[in-house]
C-alpha cells in the first residue's frame, strides 16, 4: 500500500486480474541497458519510457531509445518487452541487420521523463507546491502502468544517480489525484502539467494559487480560472504578477469580468488597471461603479506622474575639490532645510553633470581635510526624468536611499525625489 495524506491505491482500484505484480520506480530503470536477445547484445539504453494516457491509469505502450551523434532513434514496443532486470531490460531480437523503427510521438501519447519528471504539482494539502521527482510504476506479467508521482527527497537522489540510497518515507500521490487537467489536450508536448482535481484546486490559498496558475500553459490557465468562484478569482488576481494578471484578464466575458472586479477594492482594482494594456482597461473600468470609476482613473493618472512633475529643487551640489570641512561650515551658517541633507551630490560646476554623491553621516566623520572626491560614491543610482511612479517605488524598494537623484539623459542633476513623496503613495 502506498499513500500521502491517507490517499491509498488499493488492490480494487487496480486493473482487473491484476494478481503477480511489483512495483518500480521510473528513475531505476531509465539509462538500463536494452539488450536484444542476451546481455551481450546490446542495442541502446533507456532513454524515456512512452505511455498512453488513459483511465483509471495510463499504461506503457513503448521503450524510447535515443542514441545522438545524428542517428536514428528507436521504438521498441512493449509487446516485445521481454523482461526487466536490474541491471538490463531485454527486448525481442529482431532479424539479423534489422532494427526497431524510430520513434513518433502521437496524440495522447506521455513520455515520463520528458513529460512529467521535473514537473510541478499542487500538494494534496492544498498548501505546498512540489515537484515530481520520480514516477512509480506498477509491472505485472503483461502491461506496466502508472500509479504514482513521487514527491519526496528520495526521488530526488534518485534523479541524480543515487538510486540505493533512502533517506525519508518516499511520498507517493495517487495518479488519480495528479491526471492533466484534460486528457484529451494533453497528447502534445507543451501542454502536458499536472495538477490536483478541479474541486480541490478550488481550496488553494490565492498567492499558491497564483504561483500554480503561472506555471499552466494558456489553455489550462484559463481552464482552471474559469473554474474558480469570483471571490477566489479576485483574490488570485490580486496575488498575480501582471504578465500572468494580462493573461487572465485577456478573455473573460463581460458578466464574468463584471463579478471578479466587485469582489475587489478601489485601490486592487487600480493595480489591476495599471499593468492592463490601455484598451482593455477602458473596457473593463465600464463595468464598476461611476463612483469607483472616478477614483480609480484619478489613482491611475497619479501613477502616470513622472519624475520631473514629482521631484524637488531642496538639495545640495557642490563641486569635488570641496572639502569636508568646508561643507559641514558650510551647511552650519545656512538655512537650508535639514530634511534636505541627507546627501551631498557631487556635480561638475560647468554643466551641473552629476558625479558622485557623500552619506552625511559619512561627511560628519570624515576629517575636514578630506576632499569629496576621495569619498564619494560614483556611479550614482538614478532615476530619469520621465520614469513613473511606479519605476520609482521599485527603485526606493530596492536601494532603501532616502533620496533619489534625477537626472536628464545626459546625466545633468536636474533634482531630487525623497522617498517618504513615493512610497507613502504607494499601494
Amino acid at each position: 500500500m502506498a499513500q500521502l495524506n491517507n490517499h491509498t491505491i488499493k488492490m480494487h482500484e487496480l486493473p482487473s486480474g491484476t494478481k503477480e505484480f511489483r512495483f518500480l520506480n521510473f528513475l531505476e530503470l531509465i539509462k538500463l541497458p536494452v539488450c536484444a536477445g542476451k546481455i551481450k547484445d546490446k542495442i541502446g539504453k533507456v532513454t524515456d519510457i512512452v505511455f498512453k494516457l488513459s483511465e483509471p491509469f495510463p499504461e506503457a505502450i513503448g521503450i524510447y531509445i535515443e542514441h545522438g551523434w545524428g542517428k536514428p532513434t528507436e521504438f521498441v514496443q512493449w509487446d516485445k518487452v521481454v523482461k526487466i532486470e536490474d541491471d538490463a531490460i531485454f527486448v525481442q531480437k529482431l532479424e539479423e541487420g534489422k532494427t526497431y523503427p524510430p520513434f513518433v510521438d502521437q496524440p495522447g501519447w506521455i513520455l515520463v521523463n520528458e513529460h512529467l519528471i521535473g514537473r510541478t504539482i499542487l500538494d494534496m494539502d492544498g498548501r505546498r507546491i512540489e515537484v515530481v521527482n520520480d514516477v512509480h510504476l506498477l509491472e505485472t506479467k503483461e502491461k506496466m502502468i502508472i500509479v504514482h508521482v513521487d514527491i519526496s527527497f528520495n526521488g530526488f537522489l534518485r534523479k541524480w544517480g543515487f538510486r540505493r540510497i533512502r533517506v525519508m518515507k518516499d511520498q507517493l500521490i495517487p495518479w488519480k489525484y495528479v491526471q492533466p487537467l484534460s486528457l484529451e489536450d494533453a497528447g502534445s508536448k507543451d501542454k502536458v502539467s499536472l495538477s490536483i482535481t478541479r474541486n480541490q484546486i478550488k481550496e488553494l490559498p490565492a498567492e499558491d494559487l497564483a504561483d500554480a496558475l503561472e506555471e499552466l500553459s494558456g489553455e489550462e490557465q484559463q481552464a482552471v480560472f474559469s473554474a474558480l468562484d469570483s471571490e477566489t478569482a479576485a483574490e488570485t488576481l490580486i496575488e498575480a504578477e501582471p504578465r500572468a494578471k494580462r493573461q487572465l484578464m485577456s478573455n473573460l466575458r463581460k458578466e464574468r469580468a463584471q463579478n471578479i472586479l466587485s469582489e475587489m477594492s478601489i485601490p486592487q482594482l487600480a493595480n489591476l488597471f495599471s499593468v492592463l494594456p490601455n484598451d482593455d482597461v477602458i473596457e473593463l473600468i465600464q463595468l464598476v461603479p461611476e463612483a469607483d470609476a472616478e477614483k480609480i482613473s484619478k489613482i491611475l493618472s497619479e501613477k502616470e506622474e513622472t519624475a520631473r512633475v514629482m521631484m524637488t529643487s531642496n538639495y545640495v551640489a557642490v563641486s569635488k575639490e570641496k572639502t569636508a570641512g568646508e561643507i559641514l561650515r558650510s551647511l552650519k551658517n545656512s538655512d537650508v532645510d535639514r530634511s534636505n541633507i541627507s546627501y551631498i551630490y557631487i556635480t561638475a560646476p560647468e554643466d551641473n553633470t552629476l558625479l558622485g554623491v557623500v552619506d552625511i553621516r559619512e561627511l560628519v566623520i570624515a576629517p575636514d581635510e578630506t576632499i569629496l572626491a576621495d569619498i564619494m560614491i560614483s556611479p550614482v543610482v538614478t532615476a530619469e526624468e520621465e520614469d513613473l511612479r511606479d519605476d520609482l517605488e521599485e527603485l526606493f524598494a530596492k536601494y532603501h536611499y532616502r533620496m533619489i537623484p534625477i537626472v536628464d539623459r545626459h546625466d545633468k542633476l536636474l533634482g531630487v525625489i525623497k522617498d517618504k513623496d513615493i512610497l507613502a503613495g504607494a499601494d
